[in-house]
């Protein structure tokens, strides 16, 4: 038990506490005028004025509950306290006004927005107020017991909503870094396509330079142009990383990007794209992936397949699950530099999906990269 209450001691407040709103002030108003005509209709009311003022000065309370808990109860179940023994003292049998049970919102506030220690003080400050009148007020242990209950329901309640506003938070927070996971391979793969391709074209054009002169400069051009892409996709990711919605961030590319890439002119291939099946059924995770696989089979096509002149993609959407099969017409690829982040890279994305991927050589010559998806499928832990 000690450790317990040592561990709830030292927890922080609850994020999120606002500062008095407008609706806060509606219940106050609404409150002060309950308290006024039950105080004046009553017959029965002990010190009215007094007792009427008692009850609007601990409604005036109510704004700060959230910012101030501690504070804002002491004051509630404090004012009340002293007025009871004053009666007590005196012998005047005094009872508040009944719309006084709106102090229960004092214990709810404790325990939804204060620290581990004010919830703890404050509930035991709660105690402290209301046994001793009771009980001199000769009410039985039950009828204390039953008070108790009363306080402690809300004080419960208000505890219950603020762990499942945590648990939703942590929820939040665990999407954001899975979120962000996911962008920083889309700026790692982009990048990396893209400065790939600029060496491919700085070596076509140190190979070209000697007997076309004019070719260094369309290569130069051709390597602006990916340069400039590549600033914008990285501005467009990074600014999208500096973000804090925890709204579910959508994928960079999309299947139809694929197309583009047939248009590349940073790729020195016959790039022919055929897609078959129902595209729009393809989960935004799942066409990302495709497209930035076709990217990445191209970029090896490029640097590794000798004499490679032709590449074809194809995406074919099933059922249940979608492939993508990108096979080029070069010289079978025997080893690829094993320290690259290439194909390892496409492996983790298509497991991550729940999928599978191979790279192997076309028996006709040639190299060729299959996966499956499901086309349905989502970003998972593995």
């Amino acid at each position: 038990m000690p450790k317990i209450i040592s561990t709830m001691w030292n927890i922080s407040r609850a994020p999120g506490a606002s500062s008095p709103l407008r609706r806060d002030w509606i219940l106050v108003v609404v409150l002060a005028l309950l308290a006024i005509m039950e105080g004046f209709f009553l017959e029965n009311v002990t010190w009215r004025a007094m007792t009427i003022a008692l009850t609007i000065g601990i409604a005036l309370t109510l704004p700060w509950r959230r910012i101030q808990p501690l504070k804002m109860a002491i004051i509630a179940f404090g004012l009340s306290a002293v007025l009871q023994t004053v009666a007590l003292g005196l012998g005047v049998d005094w009872r508040g006004l009944n719309c006084n049970v709106f102090v229960v919102i004092f214990p709810y506030a404790l325990l939804r927005w204060g620290s581990g220690r004010e919830s703890i003080l404050g509930v035991a400050l709660i105690a402290v107020f209301i046994t001793p009148a009771m009980l001199a007020e000769q009410h039985t242990w039950l009828e204390v017991l039953g008070a108790g209950m009363f306080i402690l329901f809300p004080a419960a309640l208000g505890a219950t909503i603020r762990y499942q506003d945590i648990a939703s938070r942590s929820a939040n927070d665990r999407v954001r870094v899975e979120e962000r996971e996911q962008l920083a391979r889309e700026l790692h793969d982009t990048v990396a396509h893209h400065v790939s391709a600029i060496a491919i074209q700085a070596q076509a054009g140190r190979a070209l330079a000697a007997t076309q002169p004019g070719a260094p400069l369309e290569v130069l051009e051709v390597i602006e142009e990916t340069a400039s892409r590549t600033l914008v996709e990285m501005r467009q990711i990074v600014t999208t990383l500096r973000e804090d919605s925890p709204s579910v961030i959508a994928p960079v590319a999309t299947i139809e990007d694929i197309k583009s890439l047939a248009a590349d002119k940073a790729y020195p291939l016959h790039v022919k794209v055929k897609f078959k099946g129902e595209l729009d059924e393809i989960s935004s995770a799942i066409q990302s992936t495709l497209f930035r696989l076709t990217q990445e089979a191209l970029t090896n096509a490029a640097r590794h397949a000798k004499a490679a002149r032709n590449v074809n993609v194809e995406v074919k959407v099933g059922s249940e699950n979608v492939s993508l099969t990108v096979a080029n017409d070069g010289d079978t690829i025997l080893h690829l530099p094993s320290q690259g982040l290439g194909l390892r890279g496409m492996s983790e994305r298509v497991a991550i999906l729940g999928g599978s991927i191979q790279a192997e050589p076309i028996k006709w010559g040639g190299w060729k990269v299959e996966a499956t998806l499901p086309k349905h499928g989502t970003w998972k832990k593995i």
